[in-house]
């Protein structure tokens, strides 16, 4: 059964965009990752073009992060001070991602930076994944101990100017520090169509040094009015968010994570984060071997006086 996408313009399979979004919300349940980063390549591969994939993927994104954000305000685990600071930097980073996504898009190189941004991303979220889960297994397996270095208490951003308490983390910091966080986030949400909290999460643990119970509710509560901001900018400049498309990807990303959730429990920690490891390369390696694939048609263009 195909439906017809006004805004990307192509015809597509109503089942197939319905699998992958249960798909990539099954990898969600499973892994505890969002999905954005794996989602918009896999559009781009069944031929939705790169633009409408990332715009699209940041609306799909509002209504997973609402869902998280609410389950973890129920439980008191969000810093709405941290997320607010945050959020300054998401915004100031949705207007300059907003900025270079249009740029790159009147000189004809966007799609190809969406794609080459995505090889890098993947490339080095996948190795790390893989060698961190299949440490943990070679340490589980022939009981090896790691030393454990020193904690240190004190770090840099203690040094730093324009510091105000958070008393739900627990902290006394420079806002510089998480407003350049929100930044990258807000400029990676624009361009590449993904939440951002594969990066958030860890800068907010091993930078803020964040209570690991607060980071998550804070992170999703960051993303909610960022990637509702990018998909107004996307809107409005661009016209490129398919709200069609967006649906289909919704209800199957619904069921999928329901699912996911489920079997994930009978996997052990470092099985599933090298598995993840794995599933991320794949698709690091289809989109470097379709960027390095001399195209059907070649085209030049001349100067016409």
């Amino acid at each position: 059964m195909y439906i017809y996408l006004p805004i990307a313009e192509v015809s597509v399979n109503i089942f197939i965009i319905f699998g992958m979004g249960g798909l990539v919300g099954f990898l969600s349940g499973m892994f505890g990752v969002g999905g954005g980063f794996l989602m918009t390549p896999l559009l781009i591969f069944y031929g939705i073009p790169p633009m409408i994939a990332v715009a699209t993927e940041a609306n799909q994104i509002v209504a997973s992060s609402i869902s998280g954000t609410i389950a973890h305000w129920r439980r008191s685990a969000v810093d709405i001070k941290m997320g607010s600071i945050l959020l300054c930097g998401g915004i100031i980073g949705s207007f300059i991602g907003i900025k270079l996504f249009v740029f790159l898009k009147n000189i004809g190189q966007i799609d190809t930076f969406i794609s080459v941004s995505y090889v890098i991303l993947l490339g080095s979220i996948g190795s790390l994944t893989l060698i961190e889960g299949l440490r943990s297994l070679l340490i589980k397996k022939y009981n090896l101990k790691i030393s454990k270095k020193k904690k240190v208490d004190r770090n840099w951003i203690y040094l730093l100017p324009f510091r105000l308490r958070f008393r739900k983390s627990g902290l006394y910091i420079s806002i510089i520090p998480p407003v350049l966080i929100g930044m990258v986030v807000g400029v990676l949400a624009t361009i590449m169509g993904v939440g951002g909290g594969f990066i958030m999460v860890p800068a907010m643990i091993y930078i803020l040094r964040m209570p690991t119970n607060v980071v998550i509710g804070t992170s999703l509560y960051q993303i909610v009015f960022v990637t509702s901001l990018v998909t107004i900018l996307h809107s409005y400049q661009n016209q490129t968010v398919d709200i069609i498309l967006a649906i289909i990807l919704m209800i199957g990303g619904v069921i999928g994570v329901q699912i996911g959730a489920h079997y994930g429990h009978k996997l052990k920690g470092e099985q599933l984060r090298a598995l993840l490891g794995v599933i991320i390369l794949l698709v690091c390696f289809k989109m470097a071997y379709d960027l390095a694939l001399k195209p059907d048609d070649l085209f030049s263009t001349i100067n016409i006086k």
